[in-house]
């Protein structure tokens, strides 16, 4: 059995006669009469009454008829919500972002998305990048920005920012007037920094164990703007991205970090070998483009 076994016999229900089925059909009397015996046998039934001049539905020809149309609607409507997808028409994408970047850029990217494809929604969850990693491999986001490197065999990336990391201090700290500082000159610095969510957090922390010293964190954060604060109060220094550095309200100073440089590279990052909405790629294919044109760097 398959779908057109179920049209023809909605309309030879619905005209009473195979003749006129047929020329509604554009098919010959004989096929569609074949095709309605055929049904018959599979089902084991008599949908029709045929001893009478005027084609008449059995008992089991008017319940199976009742879910024939429930079925034709619904294959309707399966092929409507395909055409709505392949069209871009509907969607729904999830992504994550980390609280530690400047999203501005990305929202207008976003914006410029929707106005073409209004009906695609999207969601948008915040974290660092170990989450969003993991929620990206348990496919709870379809996609995501992270700091690279990434798990390669796991996930696929586009790079679009890559940039130096700043110290950054209160007007008041000894360094506030140097333009570079060694990362080895911070080894008795208290730090605040990114928790250990954010693979900043391990980056930064590597980099001070190359400099031969363990860094004394003496608080971790999840907000760039509640680190700020905590420097401005002089409760430590921190180390961030210059582009998140500039978004700092506060009176801070931003010193280049040499030997060994930091740096920091964002990417937009999906899951390999994994089976993605049209709109995702959609989103995706529009998203590199734009970054591609105008890039976040500083």
């Amino acid at each position: 059995m398959d779908i057109r076994h179920l049209k023809y016999f909605i309309e030879v229900s619905r005209f009473s006669s195979f003749t006129r089925a047929a020329d509604h059909l554009f098919l010959t009397q004989p096929t569609i009469s074949k095709m309605i015996k055929n049904l018959e046998e599979e089902l084991g039934v008599e949908l029709f009454d045929r001893s009478r001049k005027k084609l008449v539905l059995t008992d089991a020809g008017r319940v199976i008829l009742d879910q024939a149309q429930t079925i034709d609607r619904a294959f309707d409507n399966l092929k409507t919500e395909l055409d709505d997808l392949l069209g871009l028409q509907k969607g729904h994408i999830r992504i994550g972002l980390p609280p530690i970047m400047d999203a501005d850029h990305f929202i207008r990217i976003l914006g410029e998305f929707h106005q073409l494809y209004p009906n695609i929604t999207f969601q948008l969850l915040e974290n660092g990048t170990k989450k969003i990693e993991e929620d990206i491999f348990n496919d709870q986001l379809d996609v995501g920005i992270t700091v690279l490197p990434t798990e390669e065999e796991n996930f696929r990336y586009f790079s679009f920012m890559k940039e130096g990391l700043k110290v950054i201090v209160p007007p008041s700290h000894r360094l506030a007037s140097r333009k570079q500082v060694k990362l080895e000159e911070l080894k008795d610095e208290p730090l605040i920094l990114f928790n250990k969510d954010f693979a900043l957090n391990d980056r930064i922390k590597e980099a001070c164990k190359e400099a031969g010293f363990l860094p004394h964190v003496v608080s971790e954060s999840t907000q760039w703007d509640f680190i700020g604060k905590m420097i401005a109060a002089d409760l430590g220094i921190s180390i961030l991205p210059h582009s998140v550095s500039m978004l700092l309200k506060e009176d801070v100073h931003r010193i280049k970090v040499v030997k060994p440089m930091i740096e920091w590279d964002l990417a937009l990052i999906w899951k390999k070998d994994h089976y993605q909405s049209y709109a995702t790629k959609e989103w995706l294919k529009f998203t590199q483009e734009r970054l591609t044109l105008g890039s976040f760097s500083n």
